[in-house]
């Protein structure tokens, strides 16, 4: 079977990625206002009844904005963590989710895992209908063992390429908040982002949205550029912060299989589970602005 997917925005002003078959599709996170969403669908001619659920990465405001109202008016399932819930502020009644087990909407499979970031319990997910799959990675403070494995097994991905090392070294933000954005909870870089395209891709890689741009640390054309000089065939395309990009198709014959190297200066293991570093996490958060 099939899938379609595209950025409707990704960026600290609002991040909400769509994947689905011809039945059913999912929002990962809704990070815009209900009428933006419905505004870009229906430009890319996508039908907002074939929407069965969002599924939530994480609680900063950016990615979950739009949700109360999208959820109320389309009668929407949210899919949530419990600790997520808890510290989003929203109002609703969440569907709980763990790494643990898949969820299943249809003939679409969302599995999702833990990845680093500085949010309660910040999850990236691999959705699955048939053969094909779609990975949604972004907000990762560190490439980890994990979205090694996962990133293996797409035909398409999103893949956060926030910043650029030196236009963060040189730029206007305090140290603070550049060692937050670079300490390993925050985002992933243009290199460190490369590097796991490099060693964890599969001929079977057709898509790579480029994704969680940084307003005033990134550079599209830079990292486009840097990409595309080790496409190899995959079609590269950066997914921008006030548009959305074309809705693209897979319609894979094979699955490929998860392969297991090591990423260079960065240890493959996961981080803790949210229960055991709750209080660290409570007392360290820093608030999410839109600075990224």
């Amino acid at each position: 079977m099939s899938l379609y997917f595209t950025s409707l925005n990704s960026g600290s002003n609002g991040n909400c990625y769509y994947v689905g078959n011809s039945q059913e599709a999912v929002l990962v996170d809704a990070g815009i206002s209900c009428r933006e969403t419905e505004r870009r669908m229906a430009r890319l001619g996508l039908d907002m009844g074939k929407v069965k659920a969002i599924v939530v990465s994480h609680e900063h405001v950016d990615h979950i904005r739009g949700i109360p109202v999208l959820s109320k008016k389309y009668n929407l399932p949210v899919y949530i963590t419990e600790a997520t819930l808890r510290h989003s502020g929203m109002q609703l009644e969440g569907r709980a989710f763990s790494a643990t087990e898949p969820i299943r909407i249809g003939a679409l499979e969302i599995q999702p895992f833990v990845k680093y970031h500085d949010a309660a319990d910040p999850h990236s997910f691999l959705i699955s209908s048939g053969q094909a799959r779609v990975g949604v990675f972004t907000d990762i403070g560190r490439p980890c063992g994990e979205l090694a494995r996962y990133f293996s097994m797409c035909h398409a991905a999103f893949l956060e390429t926030n910043y650029d090392t030196d236009m963060l070294d040189k730029g206007r933000y305090p140290v603070f908040l550049k060692n937050r954005i670079r300490g390993g909870h925050g985002h992933l870089s243009n290199n460190e982002a490369l590097e796991v395209f490099l060693r964890h891709r599969t001929r079977h890689l057709s898509h790579v949205l480029l994704s969680h741009l940084s307003q005033d640390n990134n550079d599209p054309d830079l990292v486009h550029s840097l990409f595309t000089r080790h496409s190899n065939g995959t079609q590269i395309v950066v997914a921008g912060r006030y548009a959305e990009t074309p809705v693209f198709h897979i319609n894979p014959t094979e699955v490929p299989e998860p392969v297991h190297l090591p990423i260079t200066q960065l240890p493959a293991i996961l981080p803790q589970p949210a229960a055991s570093r709750k209080s660290s996490a409570q007392k360290n958060r820093p608030v999410q602005t839109s600075l990224f």
